[in-house]
């Protein structure tokens, strides 16, 4: 997963892959028996991702996070069968530590955001689960669970806690390390298990933590069991729950194969994904291929194609590149996305997605659709849409337009005309509710918030194809230059961006993607983009005397006292 002989942009010397499978699993042990799945952790403490630490007490640092990710994939794919899943620890009286001080204190600002950002998308992947594909998480939390490790026993929906005398649940970020939980910690207390105020904050800012029965009373955990009783108690809840799943437990899961993936210099292919790199500008030019042919008209097909099926193909290279665009190449800060094929094709795929919406298949390739455009969403970086003779936005893909922070309509064609018909984009009914970001509205309705009748406007228009005026006057597009204009106005628009503060684009962009409500998930990335990006950069917690660079040595932090 990490090739030390490479540089990344994020930390000198590390790329990191996050393509996996159970077969290079290090940390993790993945069981099934029956409606059952069993996750049980069991990190090798002499193989973390780049040398320089080691993973004791089942403490994590990416790679480990990354096996964790592929295997939530798999378990909803490769399993339909699976309607519960117990996470655990495969050590004896030790659940796990949290992500790995050592690895936080050594690694570069960027390197640890990014950490933080991919491990928690993994947690919200687990949530997602449990809401949305009937595969419920279950911890069964069997030893001390602390930091980041009582952060995963929160993604999950029940937590079951060992009642030996000794076992607690602890955030200890602040006492310990001076910063703050960086995986969603404190909202979930809040806002998923309802601890009280005054609760959470004695837990947060004790480094002993919580357990027995005060644990339960104060809702950290739902269910308590001593030693003796403890594996059946979780086995008990987990095939309760396994059967009130509606997954369908004679079906059979498809292969989630390998990707194929090329890399060459400032190239990056896929199949249906294409990256080009402009290191000079700081742009990433993303080409998405829409599909070559039709959809099979029915599930035998769809199922059959296996992971080769266009959306969940499509899905899997995005969340890829994406994936290694943020952490690999950090200067890359705006992203350019364009779309090339046949609209009518694109159109066809939406279509069969929403008439088969009730398929457990189906629903999960819509779902890992929507998780692909949420990870986009939340990236710190600058997003900007060209549509052009030959685009092929449509519905789902027309979904990168919405997310964009400008879009560029190309105005008819251009004077070069080259056989493409001019600039189009059309609109399905992916666009009007499958696709929500993490605020819980489409993208149309964060673009028209307290506007209905805009979006009934757009709804009209759901089938044809729109040309630019069309969709500038329904609000679809930023701009619409004609051929005269196009070239100046867009380089323009880049190089402007390149000009600015990368730092003050990332707040500005995080506070105006996501208007409208809040939900648990946009908390989470909302906190976790201002408070967590803050503090790691601070004195106190990052500094030479810093509580990360001193932690473990036996010398006590000198804090800086006053508050900002």
């Amino acid at each position: 997963m990490a090739d030390t002989g490479t540089v990344s942009g994020q930390q000198a010397g590390i790329f990191v892959d996050f393509a996996t499978s159970p077969a290079q699993y290090r940390h993790w042990r993945l069981s099934i028996d029956g409606r059952v799945a069993r996750l049980s952790l069991d990190v090798q403490e002499d193989q973390p991702l780049v040398p320089g630490y080691d993973l004791k007490l089942n403490s994590y640092d990416l790679g480990v996070d990354i096996e964790l990710y592929d295997a939530v994939q798999r378990l909803r794919f490769e399993h339909p069968e699976v309607g519960a899943v117990v996470v655990t620890s495969a050590k004896d009286r030790v659940f796990c530590a949290g992500a790995n001080i050592k690895m936080l204190g050594q690694s570069g600002h960027g390197f640890k955001v990014n950490f933080c950002k991919f491990t928690n998308e993994t947690r919200n992947s687990m949530e997602d689960a449990s809401a949305h594909s009937g595969q419920t998480y279950i911890c069964a939390i069997n030893g001390p669970a602390a930091g980041g490790g009582y952060e995963l026993a929160l993604a999950c929906d029940h937590i079951l806690l060992i009642d030996d005398g000794t076992s607690t649940v602890s955030l200890p970020e602040l006492p310990l390390l001076a910063v703050l939980p960086g995986t969603g910690g404190l909202t979930r207390l809040v806002d998923k298990r309802g601890v009280r105020h005054d609760h959470a904050d004695f837990l947060c800012t004790t480094s002993e933590g919580v357990r027995g029965s005060r644990a339960v009373e104060w809702r950290l955990v739902d269910q308590l069991s001593p030693r003796s009783g403890f594996d059946q108690a979780v086995s008990d809840k987990a095939t309760e729950t396994a059967e009130k799943s509606d997954r369908p437990s004679s079906a059979q899961g498809i292969n989630l194969t390998p990707l194929e993936r090329r890399m060459d210099g400032e190239r990056i292919s896929y199949q249906h994904v294409n990256v080009k790199l402009d290191r000079e500008l700081g742009v990433a030019h993303i080409l998405v291929e829409g599909p070559n042919e039709a959809p099979t008209g029915d599930l035998a097909g769809i199922h059959a194609a296996g992971d080769r099926f266009w959306p969940l193909a499509l899905a899997r290279q995005l969340d890829d590149a994406i994936l290694h665009l943020r952490l690999n190449e950090s200067e890359a800060g705006t992203w350019v996305f364009r779309a090339q094929g046949d609209s009518s094709l694109v159109a066809a795929y939406d279509d069969i997605l929403l008439e088969h919406a009730s398929d457990w298949l189906v629903r999960e390739i819509t779902l890992y659709v929507k998780r692909t455009l949420k990870r986009l969403d939340v990236s710190s970086r600058s997003l900007v849409t060209l549509i052009e003779p030959g685009s092929c936005f449509t519905g789902t893909l027309l979904e990168l337009a919405l997310a964009a922070d400008r879009c560029y309509m190309l105005d008819g064609n251009f004077e070069d005309d080259q056989g493409f018909p001019d600039a189009t984009v059309r609109v399905t009914g992916m666009n009007f509710g499958p696709l929500p970001m993490v605020n819980g509205i489409t993208r149309l309705e964060s673009r028209f918030l307290g506007q209905p009748d805009g979006i009934e406007a757009i709804r009209a228009k759901t089938g044809p194809d729109l040309d630019a005026q069309a969709a500038l006057d329904l609000g679809l597009v930023t701009f619409i230059p004609d051929d005269i204009d196009w070239e100046d106005e867009v380089r323009l628009a880049l190089e402007e961006r390149a000009s600015f503060s990368p730092d003050a684009l990332t707040g500005m962009e995080a506070s105006l993607r996501f208007g409208g409500p809040e939900t648990m998930e946009s908390k989470i990335f909302g906190r976790l983009s201002t408070w967590q990006n803050w503090v790691f950069q601070r004195p106190n917690a990052s500094g030479d005397q810093g509580a990360l660079q001193l932690y473990g040595t036996g010398a006590k932090t000198q804090f800086d006292k006053g508050r900002v």
